[in-house]
Parts: structure tokens; C-alpha cells; sequence
């Protein structure tokens, strides 16, 4: 990676493109090309921030408006780092010119970065091989996909892996840009910048709990559905498969075959996730305990219910209410990040 240079400012370049969303740049702008006279004084150097794109054409963005880059691909190659908030088609394929600007950047020692469908662009670029990388839980699959080299972690944030980052989707970047500010210039910094844009300095979980969690609508009137409504409406009391088939008015095996058939996992496990996500409007909007909580939702004991919400949020459940009620108690730090050894 390139070493800093104090007789100059750390040059970031971000990369515009036909039909972007505005938000992840905006980030980026926000982040690295806003003035921060706060800073200035107690003499930190901020960076200095280049939009680039391929064509010095108008671009169009999503929003119905368009705009344009001073700099092209060739500024981007020369920069510290380089950032990609997205790309045109996750399924298309990546710009020649850019690809090779990516990797002449790399070659230099820049830092890449992307967020959300950025990655995709790294992975085209073949600098995300063998390494691990996220992108928005929606396109995880399809990065795998494409791209079998790549290392993919759906569950996280970001991914630091020293020169190449990548986050997750849209406010995602904003938590891998504050980890940059933080890695360049120490907490104290990054801290004051989250400060200024009103979003904590540190965000817990993963994106398992932003992952569309609510409680499965049974819908239907037929047998798997009329037990699965069933239990929707008995969550706070024990339920066995009996119990389930019972009201399906099947045998055990054949409800089993049939359930899994239809939700393609297994009734317990699903009603483990219904009670899970049960508990989430609880977590966020009452002040009741966990403990309170878990044996509502149907879970016997306290240590039951933060081990399979655990499992399934990659937080906590004092955690997660802090994140999204707001709470200050303390709790235990999930993995908000993965950051390669070689990092």
C-alpha cells in the first residue's frame, strides 16, 4: 500500500458513471470532500477528493437529474484511493477503461474501495481473488456466482482486507468510510466526523438483521399453512412437530416432508426464526428485559433465546435494541467487520 506523503494531502478518487444512484457518492463527498475547519485547527490534514468518470459527458443519475466529473480514468489510477460506490448492472459486464484503471491503481499500492455493487467492478478487475469481500446481501449470491474466486461474507458490514475493502450495501459505506478516517487519522477523528453527520462512530451487527426478517405470513388455506398460522398465534407456548401435524391433521413425517417442501427448512427451525423475529418490534420499541422478552416469544430460557438470536442476527439482542431504540447499556460486541489477517 502506498505510504502517506505529509507534504501533500491524501488524494481519494471516486468513481461516477452513467445511470449511478446519488447516495454512495454523496457519502463519499460528504466524507472526504467536505472542508473541516474543526480538523484544520488541531492540524489534521484532510484529503482531497477527485470525482472522476469515464467521459466528460453528462451523466445521467437516478432521481431524474444528471451531473459531471471534472477528471477522468486517469486521474483515478493515480490516486491514494480509490473508491467505487457502485456499478451500472451487477450482471453486466464491467468497463474495459475502468478495469484497467483498477488495476494500475492497484499496481501503484492504492487502496480500493467499493460499496454495495462496487465490489463487482474489483471482482471484473480480478483484485478481489482469493480474498474476502461483502456486498449487499441482495447480490451476494450473484458475486459468488460470477466471480468463484472471491471469498464472499454476505453477513458483515465491510470487509477489511488491508488494501482492498469492500462494504455492504448503500449506508453500509458510510460505516467503511468513518473505518477509513479512523485508520488514517485515529478514533478522536473518526469520532468527530460521525458527529458532524449525526451516525455513530461505530455501527454493531451485521447485515443479517437488516436482511427482511418479519414474521412469514402462512397465507393459504392448506394444512402446512393452517399450522403455521397456528403457531404464529401460539409463539409464547411450547411447540413440538406433534403439535404442528396435530393441527395439520397429518403424521408426523408426512407434515415434515410436506413443510419442508414448502419453506425448505424444517418446522422447529422455522419456528425458531418466527419467535426471533417475534422479538424484534419488542427489542425496538418497549423498555420490557430480554429475559422478558425471550420466555414471550416462546423460548425457554433467557441463554436459549440470545444464542439462536445470535445465530440469526450476528448481534445481540441488547445490541440490537441499542442500535435501534437507541439504548445505552452495555452488551456484547458482535462482528460489525471482518479484517483479514494479512490487514
Amino acid at each position: 500500500m502506498l505510504l502517506p506523503d505529509p507534504a501533500r494531502p491524501h488524494r481519494v478518487a471516486a468513481l461516477a458513471f452513467d445511470g449511478m444512484a446519488p447516495f454512495e457518492l454523496g457519502c463519499v463527498v460528504e466524507l472526504f470532500g467536505l472542508p473541516r475547519p474543526e480538523l484544520a485547527e488541531l492540524g489534521v490534514p484532510w484529503y482531497d477528493l477527485r470525482v472522476c468518470a469515464a467521459s466528460p459527458e453528462p451523466l445521467r443519475v437516478v432521481g431524474g437529474f444528471t451531473m459531471s466529473a471534472e477528471h477522468g480514468l486517469d486521474v483515478l489510477a493515480e490516486a491514494d484511493t480509490v473508491i467505487v460506490p457502485g456499478v451500472a448492472d451487477v450482471r453486466g459486464p464491467v468497463p474495459d477503461p475502468l478495469v484497467a484503471a483498477l488495476r494500475r491503481a492497484h499496481g501503484r499500492g492504492a487502496r480500493l474501495v467499493s460499496i454495495c455493487s462496487g465490489a463487482f467492478a474489483l471482482a471484473a478487475a480480478g483484485l478481489l481473488d482469493g480474498r474476502p469481500a461483502t456486498t449487499h446481501w441482495r447480490y451476494a449470491a450473484l458475486l459468488q456466482e460470477r466471480f468463484p474466486a472471491v471469498r464472499v461474507n454476505p453477513s458483515v458490514l465491510y470487509v477489511d482486507d488491508g488494501d482492498v475493502l469492500t462494504s455492504a450495501g448503500s449506508a453500509a459505506g458510510l460505516d467503511l468510510l468513518i473505518h477509513l478516517v479512523r485508520t488514517d487519522h485515529g478514533p478522536r477523528v473518526a469520532n468527530t466526523v460521525a458527529r458532524r453527520l449525526v451516525v455513530p462512530p461505530h455501527r454493531e451487527g451485521g447485515q443479517a438483521q437488516f436482511i427482511e426478517a418479519a414474521v412469514t405470513p402462512a397465507g393459504g388455506d392448506d394444512a402446512v399453512a393452517r399450522a403455521m398460522a397456528w403457531a404464529l398465534e401460539h409463539l409464547a407456548r411450547p411447540i413440538t412437530v406433534a403439535d404442528l401435524a396435530h393441527v395439520a391433521t397429518m403424521s408426523q413425517r408426512s407434515f415434515i416432508r410436506h413443510f419442508h417442501r414448502r419453506t425448505g427448512t424444517s418446522p422447529l427451525r422455522w419456528v425458531i426464526a418466527q419467535r426471533v423475529a417475534a422479538s424484534l418490534p419488542m427489542l425496538e420499541s418497549t423498555g420490557v428485559s430480554v429475559e422478558e422478552i425471550g420466555a414471550a416469544v416462546g423460548f425457554e430460557s433467557a441463554v436459549t433465546f440470545r444464542r439462536h438470536f445470535t445465530r440469526a442476527m450476528r448481534t445481540s439482542p441488547s445490541a440490537y435494541r441499542r442500535a435501534f431504540a437507541g439504548g445505552s447499556g452495555q452488551g456484547s460486541r458482535p462482528a460489525t467487520s471482518a479484517r483479514s489477517p494479512r490487514s
